[in-house]
């Protein structure tokens, strides 16, 4: 059963009317534009949305994972592509800078990027390196005291926006994953840092997406974020967070999804009567509630696991792929609920549809995930289940 605190219902609230006053009614358009919600995200800095899972030194809140779940959820529910933007810039694009970073550079970087002043994003895949991350060859080599990149990097959130890049890069010839090293990029002090082909995308178009290309960017030693090695074991440390964080957005989307259907549903009408009346529709409905349902008591254990410093790997990589997949089916219901109008541009039904793929990628695919659990596929391991 989830409890949540008297101040994290409070707090999702407070989330929820500012989704609903301010991101719902302008979701239709950043898609159509497919552009960077610049108003909409400096807003969630100046709210202190952003820095969330920061420390209050830093301009953060302090917050638990619950909440911040509870945050991704209901900005999910208003537009994906805002909460995908939130979360690069919330979790993946400030985490490392905080984790690693000095102080000197937290008060430069972090500090404004937690009140939105600055983009910042996170660059690991590449054209042939994905969930191959062994497979990188972006090269970090040393020249005097400093480093220089070269390399390309794809798929990079918010890469056309952003200001800020950590960006992971082998400090050894050998293939492999142990000489990975992590680097923080300031595109405007550091000459050799492009953007490549900006990618036009069918899901969370306003979640700009793009190829960054490095051509001998030059990079302070200090910039070298936790040293020459174990990179893929510190981007390891937070990979359960974000696919619990990624559960929340599809829970998120899928609840949007919901309530249009269900709302369609008792407004049309087909042979006499609401088509929520007649059993197919009900059946879809009670299906797609249900797994709705499930997912959220899933997400939030496993947030609270989070919280009390469980190890949830396999919980997480379970959470992420039954979520992202559940978010498909759902939104694909409710496109057949809208039949015809679920094409129609007009309604929100098929942004819905479209915007799911997105979900199921990011924090590894269905396919690596499934890898991930079946590693050990004992019941229980000898304690309580999961």
């Amino acid at each position: 059963m989830i409890r949540f605190t008297p101040e994290q219902e409070e707090f999702r609230r407070t989330v929820a009317r500012f989704v609903d006053a301010e991101v719902v009614p302008a979701a239709q358009a950043i898609d159509e534009r497919g552009e960077f919600p610049v108003a909409l995200f400096r807003r969630l800095g100046a709210l202190g949305y952003l820095g969330l899972r920061y420390p209050e030194a830093y301009g953060g809140a302090g917050a638990d994972m619950v909440t911040y779940c509870l945050f991704a959820e209901e900005l999910a529910r208003g537009s994906l592509s805002l909460a995908a933007a939130a979360g690069m810039q919330s979790l993946m694009g400030t985490h490392f800078i905080y984790k690693y970073g000095s102080e000197a550079l937290r008060a430069r970087y972090l500090v404004p990027a937690l009140r939105g002043d600055l983009v910042a994003t996170f660059a690991l895949t590449e054209p042939n390196a994905g969930s191959d991350v062994a497979n990188i060859t972006t090269r970090a080599e040393r020249r005097g005291p400093s480093w220089v990149l070269r390399g390309a990097k794809t798929w990079v959130t918010s890469a056309p926006v952003a200001d800020l890049l950590t960006v992971a890069a082998k400090t050894s010839p050998e293939r492999g994953m142990k000489n990975i090293a992590l680097f923080l990029l300031d595109r405007a002090g550091m000459r050799g840092i492009a953007l490549g082909k900006k990618i036009d995308k069918m899901s969370v178009r306003a979640s700009e997406t793009g190829e960054i290309l490095l051509d001998e960017v030059e990079v302070p030693p200090e910039h070298l974020l936790g040293g020459e090695t174990g990179g893929v074991e510190k981007i390891g440390t937070i990979l359960a967070e974000i696919r619990v964080m990624t559960a929340a957005l599809s829970i998120g989307l899928a609840r949007a999804a919901y309530q249009a259907a269900l709302e369609y549903a008792r407004q049309r009408v087909a042979f006499g009567k609401p088509i929520v009346e007649h059993q197919a529709i009900t059946f879809k409905l009670a299906d797609m509630l249900t797994a709705l349902y499930a997912a959220t008591l899933m997400t939030y254990q496993a947030a609270a696991g989070i919280d009390a410093g469980r190890a949830v790997t396999r919980e997480a990589a379970m959470t992420k792929l039954f979520a992202s997949e559940m978010a498909v089916r759902v939104t694909d219901e409710a496109a057949r609920i809208f039949a015809s109008y679920g094409l129609a541009m007009e309604y929100p039904a098929q942004r819905y549809f479209r915007d799911a793929r997105f979900l199921l990628p990011g924090g590894g695919t269905s396919e690596i995930l499934r890898i991930i659990i079946g590693r050990d596929l004992d019941w229980d391991r000898g304690g309580a289940f999961p």
